[in-house]
């Protein structure tokens, strides 16, 4: 129990944030005022700032300073709750950290607009407190514990608006989620039945003793599992969510959402193929190939509807469903340099999306909704549009920017995972993908500079600095990433090292 102090993070963001949480009951109860336009004082941004600042560097501080764990308690005899600080955990709570903080800071002014400030910061630390309990979690339950808390979480970010469009949304992402994780809890249950609850293990843990009386059904449950976690990260089938549930949201919580929360996803199948069960299990099987044909056809599907999509926050939610299995897909192929590629995904789309939507946020508050409503932006909002710009070159691959590094190790890792014409097949689909990522980003870049007969935009100026700043410094990543990308390539790889 020494290490208790692990969890000093969670208990600052989510003890402000239950704080903000009965603040808002309180005043309902009470009639007050809802904050509105005006804001809800100075208060409630200083303690949402300070608490989640605090969390941050506490959350940094812990991840980086040495590998640790804690034994929180026990659910049954041989069932921990049980906490790990690893290399894993480490990049998945830096990327939260990344995210967060701006997006926090970005909510400060855009959520006077959307109203209810105190439960919309109080939902989202204690977010912040659950997603930092589930990157650090040691093993299965612990992980699944957090996963379910973090959709509940999440769940009132989507239907903030309180409109009938937003609570359907929230109650179709809830519907999918949860159909998902008890496809997830059934693996659980399975696993546990044959291996107990050991601590994640990089490489797995399911040696030829556990399998020769149980491994029969393996396979298939460990399909379920792929299928149940995917949900959160829109693989196809159960993708549908996602695109339903961005653009009721507000613009901040899209961020979130499409940074952070699809990436919970993604951090779990890891967990369940590379820390339990091995790739070596699964590679040749057919679980691998339906596997990979689930994530190139959601990337394809994924892509192709964002082309045709006008609304601009739907467009960018359907990108979402594509790039989460870009991630998938390096993860499927079992090679180091797929798995290195869909690591330095995680993180530098996470990045560059996150930044896309609050770019999309600063349009909509102008009441621009669709693409085509952009021509002329430029002329108002240059500095966005170029942030936009940026952005938009970093998630189509475009060197030197961000993308491009990622997009490189994913093409390699299938060319040189051994998998024959699949191989050949991935690499083709993700260049068609970039293509068509060119296609649906570039229009609102072309419009916004060079709108010819166009009628000019001719709304507001610049955002407010508190909007402007986090914009600024999610571009100039998505920027820095790609054009320094040594330090997050040898990291990555250590990692895809002690697993395969």
């Amino acid at each position: 129990m020494g290490n208790l102090w692990i969890l000093s993070p969670v208990l600052i963001a989510a003890g402000a944030g239950i704080i903000l949480l009965i603040w808002s009951f309180a005043e309902h109860l009470a009639s007050a005022p809802k904050g509105g336009a005006g804001g809800p004082g100075k208060a409630v941004y200083g303690l949402a700032s300070a608490a989640l600042l605090a969390a941050a560097t506490l959350a940094l501080w812990t991840a980086w300073s040495g590998d640790r764990s804690v034994t929180l308690f026990y659910l049954t005899e041989d069932m921990p709750i049980y906490f790990r600080v690893d290399s894993l955990g480490r990049w998945f709570v830096t990327l939260v950290t990344a995210v967060w903080v701006p997006v926090g800071i970005y909510s400060i002014v855009y959520m006077r607009h959307e109203g209810e400030e105190k439960r919309f910061f109080g939902f989202y630390l204690l977010l912040y407190g659950v997603l930092v309990c589930l990157d650090f979690s040691g093993n299965l339950v612990t992980m699944y514990l957090f996963y379910e808390l973090m959709t509940l979480a999440s769940f009132p970010l989507v239907l903030h608006s309180g409109s009938r469009e937003a609570i359907m949304a929230a109650l179709k992402y809830l519907f999918y989620s949860l159909c998902g994780a008890y496809l997830g809890l059934y693996g659980i249950y399975f696993l546990h039945g044959i291996s107990g609850s050991p601590a994640f293990t990089p490489g797995g843990v399911l040696g030829s003793e556990i399998l020769a009386g149980h491994g029969a059904p393996l396979p298939a449950v460990v399909m379920l599992m792929l299928v149940g976690f995917g949900a959160k990260a829109g693989m196809f089938p159960l993708h549908a969510w996602l695109p339903a549930a961005h653009p009721v949201a507000p613009s901040p919580a899209s961020a979130a959402l499409s940074g952070v929360i699809v990436k919970s996803g993604v951090l779990a199948v890891i967990r369940v193929v590379y820390y339990i069960v091995g790739p070596d299990l699964l590679r040749g099987t057919w679980v691998q190939y339906v596997w990979l044909t689930l994530t190139l056809a959601t990337v394809f599907m994924g892509s192709l509807l964002a082309y045709r999509e006008p609304v601009l926050k739907k467009r960018l939610a359907y990108s979402t469903v594509s790039n989460l299995s870009y991630i998938l897909f390096g993860l499927a192929v079992l090679s180091p340099s797929g798995f290195t590629g869909a690591l330095l995904h995680v993180v530098f789309h996470g990045i560059t999306k996150c930044g896309l939507f609050l770019a999309a946020g600063i349009f909509l508050l102008d009441g621009k909704t669709r693409v085509e409503e952009l021509s002329g932006i430029s002329r108002g909002m240059p500095t966005v549009l170029w942030c936009y710009t940026l952005l938009s070159l970093a998630l189509i691959g475009i060197p030197p920017a961000s993308g491009f590094v990622s997009k490189w190790y994913l093409a390699q890792g299938a060319l040189e995972a051994g998998l024959g014409a699949w191989g050949y097949v991935g690499a083709a689909v993700l260049l068609v993908s970039a293509l068509l990522t060119a296609g649906y980003l570039l229009p609102v870049v072309t419009k916004g500079f060079f709108p010819g007969t166009a009628v000019m935009c001719t709304g507001r100026q610049e955002p407010k600095a508190a909007m402007l700043i986090p914009l600024l410094i999610l571009a100039a990543l998505a920027l820095g990433m790609g054009l320094f990308p040594g330090s997050f390539m040898e990291y990555a790889g250590r990692i895809a090292g002690q697993v395969l």
